[in-house]
């Protein structure tokens, strides 16, 4: 199924409230449940797009950059996980309980008809890792090699959690469903309620000669080189989202995630203003006067010349398009411009012929800025701090 803008999705406004996604998420989850639609994938898929909208959308953090950047952003390895292709409705029940105050259930009331339930799949915890990057890396991308030290799975017992092959047996408080389902009399008569079964933690399944290399669980400690690339054009302070790359998950689960954390190298050259590349030109006096031609640095490593005109005023600016830093992955936004700013040198000190040279000079009319100039000068000053 095509992905769909998830305020679509939901069917609300991009200045919906909190109050405002949850409603509309439990009117379509109510709708789309798979125990209303037993057998229907569309319905299933509606369900767990629904879903997948609303992990998004509810939280501040992930909302923000969806916004910004949709799909394409740093983070969509997908923002909550669904994208990845390993999240079950087990998964989607546990996270979404703010929603509907139990397991699938709604509010307490069990399911629509006493459907079916795939037993859990265990999922391994994600892990956080920082990385480092000059400007350099940041306008171009880079690759980052990293030693994870993680859960893997166990080699003994192939991720199995039984010792020699042995087979796993059926949970006998909950004959296999993963779930153990209670009646009970209320004022508004039976109501059921479902939880994970206690026994099988879900699974529907327990081992009783378990491994001895990993006691059970199937996983055990390790290390792993992780290959993270990093798009061009990320900030301080984005999340990079690699799926499948975290902790196993206990009996050949669905691995966990890394999120990357970028931060900024401090760069003595350029100064960065989102996607534009600030640059400081100091030209001498002379050149300044005359006009000439000067050499400016990029951020790509390379350098450009650029024609200085006769009586250029400190304070000018130029810019140089598409010098800057890419968009995060190309969305929404041009590359960004380098921009250079214009000081000009006076020097502290001077032999005796320069100051008389200068001395001369200032008798001319030409060296002495009028009204008008003097003006222009200060509102450059004024706006540079506006």
């Amino acid at each position: 199924m095509a992905k769909r803008d998830y305020y679509e999705v939901l069917g609300v406004d991009k200045n919906a409230t909190e109050d405002e996604i949850k409603k509309a998420y439990r009117k379509i989850a109510i709708k789309y449940h798979p125990d209303r639609n037993p057998g229907s994938k569309e319905a299933e898929e509606k369900f767990k797009e629904a879903a997948e909208a609303y992990d998004v959308l509810h939280d501040a953090k992930k909302r923000q950059q969806y916004d910004q950047f949709g799909f394409d952003g740093p983070n969509m390895g997908g923002f909550g996980g669904f994208s990845g292709g390993g999240f079950s409705m087990d998964d989607i029940f546990s996270m979404f309980g703010d929603v509907f105050g139990g397991r699938g259930g709604f509010g307490g009331f069990g399911g629509f008809g006493g459907g079916s339930h795939q037993p859990a799949q265990h999922r391994g915890n994600d892990l956080r890792l920082k990385v480092k990057l000059t400007l350099q890396e940041v306008a171009t991308g880079v690759t980052k090699k990293f030693k994870v030290r993680k859960d893997v799975p166990c080699s003994h017992c192939h991720g199995t959690g039984a010792e020699g092959g042995s087979a796993s047996e059926t949970c006998p408080t909950c004959h296999g469903s993963g779930v153990v389902t209670r009646t009970t009399q209320s004022l508004f008569g039976m109501m059921q309620t479902q939880s994970v079964c206690p026994t099988c933690q879900g699974e529907g399944t327990i081992i009783k000669n378990k491994c001895h290399e990993c006691h059970g669980t199937g996983v055990v400690k390790g290390e792993e080189v992780v290959e993270i690339k990093i798009p061009a054009g990320v900030a301080e302070g984005m999340v990079v989202n690699v799926p499948g790359k975290g902790n196993a998950g206990i009996h050949n689960g669905v691995p966990g995630n890394i999120q990357v954390f970028i931060e900024e190298e401090p760069n003595d050259t350029f100064v960065r203003d989102g996607e534009n590349i600030l640059y400081n030109l100091l030209l001498d006096f002379p050149t300044a006067a005359l006009g000439g031609t000067a050499e400016i640095p990029t951020v790509d490593g390379s350098k450009v010349k650029i024609k200085i005109e006769p009586g250029t005023q400190p304070g000018k600016t130029l810019r140089l398009r598409d010098k800057g830093l890419p968009p995060v992955q190309g969305y929404g936004r041009e590359i960004g411009d380098l921009i250079v700013n214009i000081s000009v040198y006076v020097p502290k000190e001077m032999s005796r012929d320069e100051k008389k040279m200068l001395e001369e000079l200032q008798k001319s009319d030409n060296f002495k800025g009028d009204n008008a100039t003097k003006k222009s000068i200060f509102d450059k000053f004024k706006n540079y701090f506006n």
